[in-house]
């Protein structure tokens, strides 16, 4: 008889014991790893913990998230262990100012690990949504609880086309990634997540931040029209300034967004 103990052999759960040895520990950023079969919410849960006073490098993994978020209030589903779905708890030193550049440093080390792990010319859609070509991969999703920040993370990894919420969304598996192992996926990116963290959040920031990030960037340089509450904008996506905020060109001169959906049109 086959042992289905998983519901599918081809998606067994993440190795919570090895990854609490490899990524948590003295001297490291990550200084709890919990993995749980199903919550509604990683970013909620750690939002609460984060209200109650928990110190900074919490993780929580959920195997799955029955009322996931994602940007703009949107709901994030998928099956059971399909795909990564966590959330980190962070206390950041860095002033108000720079908060912005936050959850760029953070789709940018998501989209660096993946694209190092599975073999995949990975960009970003500003502000972090996680493409493969024109297909949404994943996205991060950074939420202020008071001084500490909760970064959750959604990739959609062995999913097959009829699983995913949109025929715009893809998955590792669909794009034939070198690696759709999610236990050495989850230890790269949040290795990744360290590193961008911290420099980001190191004195006088980190300098590579907006070099890297336009460089991976698949927004810039194209036509994309903003959409804001009640309108729209279209323009050239020509840069970001020095708070993270996407600069538009338009018919009306150069515009800023610092939040809202962006639509590649060409």
């Amino acid at each position: 008889m086959v042992d289905d103990r998983y519901g599918s052999l081809s998606r067994p759960p993440l190795a919570a014991a090895a990854l609490r040895a490899a990524l948590t520990g003295p001297g490291r950023a990550w200084t709890e790893l919990l993995v749980v079969p199903v919550t509604g919410s990683t970013n909620a849960d750690l939002a609460r913990q984060a209200r109650s006073g928990a110190g900074a490098g919490l993780v929580l993994v959920a195997e799955e998230q029955s009322g996931g978020r994602g940007r703009l209030g949107r709901s994030w589903t998928s099956p059971a262990r399909s795909g990564l779905t966590f959330s980190v708890l962070l206390r950041p030193t860095s002033p108000p100012s720079r908060l912005g550049w936050l959850p760029l440093a953070a789709g940018l080390a998501v989209a660096e690990a993946v694209a190092t792990v599975g073999e995949l010319d990975v960009r970003l859609k500003w502000p972090n949504d996680i493409l493969v070509g024109e297909r949404k991969l994943g996205g991060v999703l950074a939420e202020r609880v008071g001084g500490a920040v909760v970064i959750g993370v959604g990739l959609n990894v062995s999913a097959v086309q009829a699983e995913l919420p949109a025929p715009t969304a893809t998955s590792l598996v669909i794009e034939g990634a070198a690696c759709t192992d999610r236990d050495p996926l989850l230890r790269a990116v949040l290795r990744r997540l360290a590193q961008r963290v911290a420099a980001w959040d190191a004195p006088g920031g980190d300098p590579d931040l907006a070099a890297d990030y336009t460089a991976r960037c698949a927004t810039l340089g194209r036509t994309v029209r903003a959409e804001l509450p009640g309108r729209h904008i279209t323009g050239i996506a020509e840069g970001l300034d020095g708070d993270a905020r996407l600069r538009l060109l338009t018919a009306d001169g150069v515009q800023l967004v610092g939040a809202g959906d962006v639509v590649h049109l060409r």
